[in-house]
């Protein structure tokens, strides 16, 4: 652990991007094997790899506690040290004293994590922790705390660390990245690499493949500049979602490649009947039709009266506060799932027939989708599955209740256009309908994971917005006193969190209230009526204009802002950037 700790303090002191590549591969090639494994995981800032669903669950009130004990430092000590580096890390590395017998090996480091993670109650995972830190030496201990934060913070991504991979045993970057994404394990993907093994990967089901990502656009004319036929989709508002379907088992996962299968148990049933394969699509709250068709037809055309009649058959999309109620729940009350059903409704097929998908142009994948859900096995598991191109339904009766839920998945309606009048009048329709706006895709354009570019496109039209971090919490005022309802948030100036405004109003009480148990579990410093949380949580907040401003130090301040959701389904690291930001800026003052 001590030689990947200097590997560590040499990457950070240099801003070079080759320099620290050649830094990371450079040890790489003084490790084994199996060191190499582990080191790779933890320079890309991971506990475990991508794919496994093992996680610490430990918080940063519980590092600060075991970092104050083991260094008999008072709270005004660590609290000078924190606001001095802002940083659990770098205060572990300053305060822990050194002595003698000190230092753990990586698979120490390793097998440890597993342990905290196997852990059940905070009394035995602070043990672990306290034992760990207790052994590892000062510098040790700065980069486990790191890691196990997962807030590394050198200035090293995983790409740099797929390109060491590379340039440390000589495969080619392009089979070290798809290797990678395949497999979710960039240890494994090291062992290839060393093997000269890299194109045996195979695809792991039930490990999440990046997003596919939009840009924004202002217009219907900026809508086909970047290419000439566009296949156009409403913008549906609820939460993205990946679905991995093999042998019968389904597994549901967020943008954040968090398993949420347990928020919508009727959906498994309904997807379990597909071939072995990968959809892409968004889970809404729907409103069916008072006949649900089973022989819809996929709409796939121009926009027209008819076409229009077969998506409004379909049923329609129900605000995003209606499905924020099925959110992060681990088990969901009858009642719930008959008042609230919810639909997937699939837009794109990254994996089928043993085949991954993503290079081939979305016109392709679209044919391929139809089929896939043309497809579907009848009677799954027992039940009553509708059939008919567009939709597949399971519908799921309750013990001793008549009553039942459909559950559905949908193939998301998809119109034809080639001119700005034509987009203009799909946005007319979507909105009508009840939806955000429009997705614009480039027919002949691959699926490229964790990308955002001009091949896909999204047109809405409200007030100013941006996806920012919580970086500290104040207690409220009036019937708020009590909980932590003032927000100060953040957006990203490289890999630094800036602060840009504050807001208080937006969520419910319940949500308030939720959320003030968690920032108080993930206290980094009390400062009494102001805590400093870990920047976890995301929001989405809207406001009137941005000024420039020495308030915060992004240099901006938003004019006001208020919540629009909490994000539950987007990790920090997708939040908006000080170029973002800049760019509202000077869109507002016609710069």
């Amino acid at each position: 652990m001590r030689k990947l700790a200097e590997t560590c303090e040499a990457i950070v002191s240099t801003t070079k991007k080759l320099q620290k590549t050649a830094i990371v591969a450079d040890y790489l090639k003084s490790c084994t094997m199996d060191e190499a494994a582990v080191s790779v995981v933890f320079l890309s800032g991971r506990a475990f790899p991508a794919w496994e669903e093992a996680t610490l669950q430990v918080g940063g009130a519980l590092l600060w506690r075991v970092v104050a004990e083991i260094s008999g430092q008072n709270e005004a000590t660590l609290t000078s040290a924190y606001r001095k580096h802002g940083d659990l890390g770098a205060v572990a590395g300053e305060l822990l004293p050194e002595r003698p017998g000190q230092g753990v090996n990586l698979p120490e480091v390793s097998q440890t994590f597993r342990q905290i993670a196997a852990a059940r109650g905070p009394a035995a995972k602070t043990a672990l922790v306290r034992d760990l830190l207790t052994r590892a030496t000062p510098l040790e201990a700065k980069y486990i705390v790191k890691i196990m934060t997962g807030d590394l913070r050198i200035g090293l991504k995983e790409s740099l660390v797929e390109e060491a991979i590379a340039k440390a045993y000589g495969g080619m970057l392009a089979e070290v990245q798809r290797a990678n994404m395949l497999l979710g394990d960039i240890g494994e993907t090291l062992r290839l690499a060393v093997e000269g093994k890299l194109s045996e990967a195979k695809m792991r089901m039930f490990h999440p493949l990046g997003f596919m990502l939009a840009s924004p656009i202002e217009s219907p004319e900026e809508g086909l500049s970047y290419f000439t036929e566009a296949a156009v989709e409403d913008k549906y508002d609820g939460v993205r979602a990946q679905a991995h379907i093999s042998d019968g088992e389904v597994k549901l996962f967020s943008r954040t490649r968090d398993e949420i299968t347990e928020s919508f148990p009727e959906l498994p049933d309904a997807l379990a009947g597909l071939q072995d394969a990968i959809l892409d699509g968004e889970i809404v709250a729907w409103e069916y039709p008072p006949q649900t068709s089973d022989k819809a037809e996929v709409v796939d055309e121009k926009f027209s009266e008819e076409a229009e009649a077969k998506a409004a058959g379909l049923g329609r999309a129900r605000p995003f506060s209606v499905l924020q109620q099925r959110l992060g729940r681990k088990k969901v009350r009858e009642k719930m799932l008959r008042e609230i059903p919810v639909a997937f409704v699939a837009f794109d097929i990254l994996y089928t027939g043993e085949e991954l998908l993503i290079d081939r142009p979305l016109l392709e994948r679209a044919r391929l989708l139809d089929e896939v859900i043309k497809n579907k096995n009848l009677n799954h598991r027992g039940h009553r599955e509708a059939q008919g191109k567009i939709g597949r339904q399971t519908k799921l009766t309750f013990e001793n209740d008549k009553e039942s839920s459909i559950a559905r998945i949908i193939r998301a309606p998809v119109f034809r256009a080639v001119s700005s009048e034509e987009l203009e009048t799909l946005f007319a329709a979507a909105q009508a309908r009840g939806n955000e706006g429009l997705m614009i895709k480039d027919l002949s354009s691959p699926y490229s994971p964790g990308k955002r570019g001009k091949a896909w496109l999204k047109m809405k039209r409200e007030l100013a917005t941006l996806d920012v971090v919580v970086t500290a919490v104040e207690y409220g005022h009036g019937k708020r006193v009590g909980v932590l309802s003032d927000y100060t948030f953040a957006v990203w100036n490289g890999d630094q969190l800036v602060n840009i405004g504050k807001a208080y109003s937006g969520l419910t009480d319940v949500e308030i209230a939720e959320m003030t148990q968690w920032f108080l579990d993930h206290t980094i410093e009390d400062q009494g009526f102001r805590r400093t949380v870990e920047p976890k949580v995301v929001l989405e907040v809207a406001f009137n204009n941005m000024m420039e401003s020495d308030r915060h130090n992004s240099g901006y301040a938003l004019r006001f802002p208020r919540i629009v959701r909490l994000r539950p389904d987007k990790s920090p690291e997708e939040a908006d950037t000080i170029e973002r930001a800049r760019e509202i800026y000077e869109k507002q003052q016609g710069i």
